[in-house]
């Protein structure tokens, strides 16, 4: 065993082979990795083997695409067979909704190259015999599906790895990990010690258990998954001899299962509601090539219908039932990245679809660990994605509830209920009383909407119960004054001597002066977007930032990553410590007039002013800044004076008229300003001048702010893409981010987000376009729901064009 490496990965799955072998396609030669058994001996050597390139969020699809691209490159490479399985596939809707459903990827994928297309009922059954046409509603087929052999895959990815140089150690168990002063690893083993500058916990099952070698807690549980394998059919062996091909793949979505051929018979597998966790506190390191107890039982309900959609299994005996643990996360999708507060302590678990996902993971994480950077968004698998609230229960809970609605529609309005509520404010009670209806922010329970008494969402992909309401609640802004929380911003106290000049190098934008406040950007060493936050100077030692409440464990990240060594400034996440209400509308500074003495005329507190202040008996710092893009104040304090402060807001504001608004509203009130979002406009994927930022980077002072060199560029050449704002011609249903947009009757773009723009009765979808026809007016078009519809390019906001109202 080397006693030295640079790199050691722990887990001999397909996910950490998949590490490996990308860290020596990339020249890292001096890596190992030690798996505690044999190769495959977690979840991996179970696994169904199936692999797809669609998945609903784009970016994830992407690496899908990535990863089943790779596989023939492996197979060539090592010399190894994997058994690949190229059927093509089927997904299938039983029900108006759920072909809605299917739609929408498919439209998504049309921007990402995917050569999928849509089907009747009847067509799905000419391609793939075994199901029941009269069942089904309409398919999408995407040529690019099949199978393989989960044991040949890994092994190719580890003979690749061998074969550029990398050691692989079997039956060596990881016993303790323990980081040295100047940063590397002690990778104590059973077999001996290994000196390592980087770790990557590629453990699956046992990721738990190796990520608290280090103190850490990850957000990660094994869930029993049961599928069957049929006797020979008859059914499957006429359509091979006559067609000469393999049946394809099938999801079977309202059924709640999948199947594809296997040898002369068939697999299918269910996700069922009855799900059941697997060790959920601790996972026994004895355990390995077992399976668990067939229980047929649990997935009863899904099997009936299984063979109601598939008649052809009524008849069919089943010859194996294979029940074996698989790793999740709260929300499905990896954990994947650094460890906060860990120096070169990596994550690459979770990756319950690894056949389809675990090239693209291990292409990420190589990239991130020898350039600093994934190369790409990877937001969505961030391990950083989730913060302290994910406990063990926390967990537990979400878990299941995404187990069990793995095939399940998860419409845009829908807010799903396991392990809630669990962060509140001290004005929850208050809210909910007045007819809150929460979602659901980093575990934050937020306000969507205020239903009137009676009336409930109805979810939907199309315009829902909660339209009107949240109609009148923009208006009401537009209008008078309305008062929303904004607890779940993030807020950050930088402090220090060194704190000007540390945030002068960290963020794009100019640092202003005391009482002041300015929008900037945060880049990455490449010039793309990695943070937007309104940056308020204090007292020029002291600084509020405040960004997205979704991105505070992966800005926080960032932020001490690169904090200076002299101690000269700190930053602190303030998270619940300080909470937040706005007032906005053209009535709001007679509202808050009320409870001060101090001036707050526009010459006395402009724009973008802020400053400690009370109101009423509440101390309390006021800056006038709304995202309503209205005349507007976000209030911050101690969460001790926020139901104070609220019941006296509502007071003062009676005389008014103002009226409570939630999230929804304010999406409807920033489109009208064009205003863009974090994860949404705002990501890695673009620079600063696409985004429409540029106004706002410091590209001339004195300072090197990270990224400054690649922005420069960026501003010289002017960027590949623009972000612009369509109206667009919607019947019953609004964009809601990544549809297809057409110019002149091609794919040119996608939408980052949208929705219905109340105050100005229109819809709005905002993307991206190449930068050559970005000043085209007419001729675009944006999918929604299978229908092309005509849209509008809107080259100014469409609310306060000149922002007089919101400086006034």
């Amino acid at each position: 065993m080397k006693s030295h490496a640079r790199v050691v990965v722990i887990g001999g799955g397909v996910v950490g082979c998949s590490v490996l072998y990308h860290l020596t396609k990339f020249g890292w030669s001096d890596v190992v990795l030690v798996e505690r058994s044999e190769l495959t001996s977690g979840s991996t050597w179970h696994a169904a083997g199936g692999m797809h390139t669609i998945n609903g969020d784009p970016n994830v699809a992407r690496l899908q695409k990535y990863t089943v691209e790779l596989y023939k490159e492996i197979e060539a490479y090592s010399g190894q067979d994997i058994g690949l399985h190229m059927t093509s596939g089927l997904m299938l809707a039983a029900t108006p909704e759920r072909f809605d459903w299917l739609k929408s990827v498919l439209a998504k994928g049309k921007y990402n190259g995917m050569e999928a297309h849509l089907l009747s009922a009847r067509e799905a059954h000419e391609m793939m015999p075994l199901l029941d046409p009269d069942q089904f509603v309409g398919a999408v087929f995407d040529p690019n599906e099949g199978h393989l052999d989960p044991y040949g895959t890994t092994h190719a990815y580890a003979k690749s790895a061998r074969k550029n140089g990398a050691e692989i150690y079997l039956h060596t168990k990881v016993e303790e990990l323990v980081q040295l002063p100047d940063g590397t690893w002690r990778v104590i083993t059973d077999k001996g010690e290994i000196r390592a500058e980087h770790v990557v916990n590629a453990a699956g099952l046992w990721a738990r258990e190796v990520g608290r070698m280090v103190g850490l807690e990850l957000p990660v549980l094994a869930m029993e998954h049961m599928y069957l394998l049929t006797e020979d059919m008859p059914e499957v062996i006429e359509f091979n001899r006559t067609t000469g091909r393999e049946l394809m793949h099938c999801v079977d979505f309202d059924g709640e299962i999948y199947i594809r051929q296997e040898r002369n018979g068939m697999l299918m597998g269910t996700y069922e509601k009855a799900c059941r966790p697997w060790s959920p506190i601790e996972t026994p390191w004895d355990f390995g090539h077992e399976l668990l107890p067939e229980d047929l039982e649990r997935i009863t309900g899904e099997l009936e219908v299984g063979f109601r959609h598939f008649p052809a299994f009524n008849n069919a005996g089943i010859r194996k039932i294979i029940n074996g643990p698989f790793t999740f996360s709260p929300d499905g999708n990896p954990l994947v990245g650094p460890v906060r507060g860990m120096m070169n302590f990596w994550s690459a678990c979770a990756v319950m679809a690894g056949f389809s996902q675990g090239g693209g993971v291990g292409l990420a994480l190589a990239n991130w660990i020898i350039n600093g950077d994934p190369g790409f968004d990877v937001f969505a698998m961030d391990v950083c994605r989730y913060g302290d609230h994910a406990t063990l229960a926390y967990t537990n809970a979400k878990v299941r509830e995404n187990y069990s609605r793995r095939f399940s529609i998860r419409y845009p309005n829908e807010e799903l209920p396991a392990a809630r509520p669990l962060l509140t404010t001290p004005i929850y009670d208050r809210l909910k009383a007045a007819g809150a209806v929460f979602g659901t922010s980093y575990g934050l329970e937020t306000p969507l909407w205020f239903a009137p008494p009676g009336l409930e969402d109805r979810f939907s992909w199309r315009r829902s119960a909660d339209f009107e309401t949240v109609g009148r609640e923009a208006r009401a802004v537009r209008t008078g004054v309305g008062l929303m929380e904004t607890s779940g911003f993030a807020k950050y106290a930088i402090r220090g001597e060194g704190a000007r000049d540390w945030l002068d190098q960290i963020l794009a934008g100019k640092i202003p002066p005391t009482g002041r406040m300015t929008l900037t950007p945060m880049l990455n060493e490449a010039g793309k977007l990695i943070g937007d936050f309104t940056l308020a100077n204090l007292d020029d030692e002291e600084f509020l930032l405040i960004g997205s409440g979704i991105a505070e464990d992966y800005h926080m990240r960032w932020f001490e990553n690169h904090l200076p060594d002299d101690g000269s400034a700190e930053v602190d996440a303030l998270n619940l410590g300080l909470v937040g209400l706005s007032v906005a509308g053209p009535k709001a500074r007679d509202v808050l007039q009320k409870l001060t003495h101090l001036d707050l005329s526009g010459t006395a507190f402009p724009f973008m002013a802020i400053r400690e202040l009370d109101l009423g008996m509440a101390p309390v710092i006021l800056g006038r800044v709304s995202y309503a893009g209205d005349l507007g104040y976000e209030i911050w304090m101690k969460p001790e004076y926020q139901r104070y402060l609220f019941d006296l807001l509502m007071e003062a504001g009676a005389e008014f008229g103002i009226t409570l608004f939630g999230l929804r509203a304010l999406n409807a009130l920033r489109l009208e300003k064009s205003f863009g979002s974090w994860a949404r406009e705002y990501r890695p994927l673009y620079g600063p001048k696409e985004a429409g930022l540029g106004r706002f980077i410091a590209y001339d002072k004195p300072a090197t702010f990270i990224g400054k060199t690649a922005a420069l560029k960026e501003k010289a050449e002017g960027g590949a893409l623009r972000l612009v704002t369509f109206t667009v011609k919607a019947k019953d249903a609004d964009v809601i981010g990544d549809e297809p947009i057409y110019f002149d009757g091609k794919v040119r773009g996608w939408v980052t987000s949208g929705g219905y723009a109340h105050a100005s009765g229109i819809s709005v979808a905002m993307g991206y376009v190449p930068r050559e026809i970005a000043g085209e007016i007419h001729g675009w078009q944006i999918e929604l729901l299978g229908e092309i519809l005509p849209a509008t390019l809107q080259p100014r906001p469409l609310f306060d064009q000149n922002g007089a109202r919101m400086r006034s």
